[in-house]
């Protein structure tokens, strides 16, 4: 699996199509979809697009989104396309042959809230469309759930892939083997868990991507909440000691650059888990959270920084965090064959 930040052919999208993605009123709903359409249009600025949308929902998507985006039906239940959808990977020894990693999808661990009747059938689907070699997993897993850095290290946390509702007999080391042999990551390393929202109870259990990323080889990414009065300030502080005591595939130490929370700390549900750290890194770009915060402009300067080269375009997230998830939830890079 190359580095988020390596050249991609596209970046795929799920269009938000009901229950609670799209919200109980018309209001909600319109704010859903102007906001998944946010995103696929300013990453159809530097690069190919594609949004799977429900047969139901073509005609009212193609109304919000960009003409150059490519559009695909299908049944879907839901619209975090990073956990439902491929995974993809490249063949180093076969240069220009495209992979899509088919993890087992169960709603996250088959929480009562979820549905995936369809979506458990959308990554073979993607590969099709992709025109990719499957590479069939039955690891129960999801994309949100792991961070490469292209050599050979991972981030993963102990609550999702050993997640009881996901893989129950796995231990550690038959985890880092199926890693290993789908996406060539053979250097895993093991967060304890993730945010406190994302632990409760519609959460996804703890997913690395709204925690930490690897920006570039030996350079983390990590979600700081300095404020002592929420939860997240104890986890991000034992995250940290965890990923100061870690090497990555190549035996290197990590330069961690914090990436402070916003300092907005609740909203109408309780302490947020809003994070700077679920972008997306695209051609030429990073579509970031952005949470009208006083923290945002120096967010944006920090990823400026820490991606050279590439334009921080920002979009209001709220609507997707909200929902559950952010903005390099709802998408999938594709890489450049």
């Amino acid at each position: 699996m190359p580095a988020e930040g390596s050249p991609q052919a596209r970046l795929w999208v799920a269009w938000p199509t009901g229950g609670y993605t799209l919200g109980g009123t018309a209001v909600e709903a319109e704010t859903a979809r102007r906001t998944w359409a946010a995103v696929a249009n300013a990453a159809a600025e530097y690069q190919p697009v594609s949004v799977v949308v429900h047969p139901r929902d073509v005609s009212l998507a193609r109304r919000y989104l960009d003409s150059a985006i490519t559009l695909h039906d299908r049944e879907i239940d839901d619209a975090w396309i990073r956990d439902s959808g491929a995974t993809f990977v490249v063949d180093d020894e076969r240069p220009g042959v495209l992979g899509a990693v088919t993890w087992v999808f169960n709603g996250w661990g088959e929480q009562d809230w979820a549905e995936w009747g369809h979506d458990a059938s959308l990554a073979p689907a993607m590969a099709e469309w992709a025109g990719a070699e499957r590479v069939d997993s039955a690891l129960v897993n999801e994309g949100g759930g792991i961070h490469v850095d292209g050599l050979g290290t991972v981030l993963v946390t102990e609550t999702v892939q050993r997640d009881p509702g996901r893989n129950p007999t796995l231990g550690r080391h038959e985890v880092e083997v199926e890693l290993a042999r789908t996406i060539g990551a053979e250097h895993a390393i093991w967060l304890p868990r993730g945010l406190s929202r994302d632990s409760d109870a519609y959460g996804t259990r703890g997913h690395v991507d709204i925690v930490a990323t690897i920006a570039s080889p030996g350079v983390l990414l990590l979600h700081d909440q300095g404020n002592s009065r929420h939860p997240d300030a104890l986890i991000t502080a034992k995250i940290r000691t965890v990923l100061a005591e870690a090497n990555d595939a190549r035996g290197l130490p990590f330069e961690i650059i914090d990436l402070p929370a916003p300092q907005t700390l609740r909203d109408a549900d309780g302490f947020v888990d809003y994070s700077y750290v679920n972008h997306v890194v695209i051609n030429n770009a990073v579509i970031a959270c952005s949470f009208d915060d006083a923290q945002d402009a120096d967010a944006t300067a920090i990823l400026r920084d820490a991606y050279p080269g590439r334009e921080v375009v920002s979009v209001d997230a709220r609507p997707l965090f909200a929902r559950g998830g952010g903005i390099h939830c709802i998408t999938q890079q594709q890489p450049a064959v």
